[in-house]
């Protein structure tokens, strides 16, 4: 796959796609920042077997704390704006102790028009998968 790191629209970068960049540069770091969201912000994610909100900037980058610790890089990424913020899609990947994991996300993020920063993010997280569990699943899909 080819690793897109640029809004898919033709149209100059904005303050939303800004605030995007912001988090989506932490991700890579593996260190989310509370100064990406507005106060209030609410991140309402779905990961497997589980729904969870957080709410406000210091909850959200708390939570993401669990998710984004290691250094990492996209295999994949793709930036759809949208009226008020964009949805993004990505392959994420990593290695922790030594093992090399995977991770997909999609996120649907609106940006306060006001303060320029996340007001929302709606993600779906389908898990972290281990190399183990990656060559098996690439091992399913070439025996259909």
């Amino acid at each position: 796959m080819t690793p897109t790191t640029a809004p898919v629209s033709s149209s100059a970068p904005t303050a939303t796609s800004a605030a995007v960049d912001g988090f989506l540069s932490d991700v890579l770091r593996g260190s989310v920042s509370p100064a990406h969201y507005a106060p209030g912000a609410v991140l309402d994610a779905v990961v497997p077997g589980w729904r969870l909100t957080a709410l406000g900037p210091e909850a959200i980058a708390q939570e993401y704390g669990r998710w984004f610790h290691h250094p990492a890089r996209f295999e994949d990424l793709r930036r759809l704006p949208t009226a008020t913020g964009e949805v993004v899609e990505y392959t994420l990947t990593w290695t922790e102790d030594g093992v090399g994991h995977t991770g997909r996300h999609v996120h649907v993020i609106d940006v306060d028009g006001a303060t320029r920063a996340i007001a929302s993010d709606h993600v779906w997280c389908g898990g972290r998968w281990p190399a183990d569990l990656l060559a098996e699943m690439e091992q399913a899909r070439h025996a259909h």
